[in-house]
């Protein structure tokens, strides 16, 4: 039996954290599945799904409690890999791009929210617009939409909040995966 197993880590960035994190999965005989790890201000951190024999859950634990004396932060977060042949919802990808100010992502996901929309992936960056330099917002959000939300209806109300918030949202595309 195996169980699943999902990481959070982070850490000052430096050269070797990756290594250090997958040799103690390895060592073990864990399988590292899934991540998503980026550095942002300095830091390095992520997410991990790993899977390991129920029998080495511990030891895997206790070796990766000793990371955080050279400096990355892990917690262990057992849980339920979800089945694989599971019917899913339609997944959507919206993009969005504005001027940057506070509150971009708190109204849009409280559009989406408010629908039952699950975000399943959200990446966001402010970077320096081509031909002014003043600070652009883009954000890409990755949802699953129950069958119960009417796309048109959403559209329209995410049209109008684009121009509250005064940001492009590139309209609601099926996504892959």
């Amino acid at each position: 039996m195996r169980d699943t197993l999902v990481l959070s880590i982070i850490g000052a960035d430096r050269p070797g954290l990756v290594d250090s994190l997958a040799r103690e999965v390895a060592t073990l005989g864990g399988n590292w599945e899934e991540s998503r790890l980026v550095r942002l201000a300095g830091q390095f951190a992520g997410v991990v799904l790993v899977t390991i024999e129920t029998a080495k859950t511990d030891q895997l634990v206790a070796s990766l409690r000793k990371l955080d004396a050279a400096g990355l932060g892990v917690q262990v977060h057992p849980t339920v890999k979800p089945a694989t042949g599971t019917p899913v919802s339609p997944r959507y990808r919206l993009e969005v791009t504005g001027n940057d100010r506070p509150g971009i992502i708190r109204d849009i996901a409280r559009a989406i929210a408010e629908r039952g929309i699950n975000v399943e992936e959200l990446s966001s960056e402010v970077a320096s617009a081509p031909m002014s330099g003043e600070p652009m917002f883009k954000a890409r959000f990755e949802m699953h939409m129950p069958s119960t939300v009417h796309l048109n209806e959403l559209r329209s109300k995410l049209e109008s909040l684009g121009g509250e918030l005064m940001v492009d949202l590139t309209a609601l595309t099926t996504a892959g995966k």
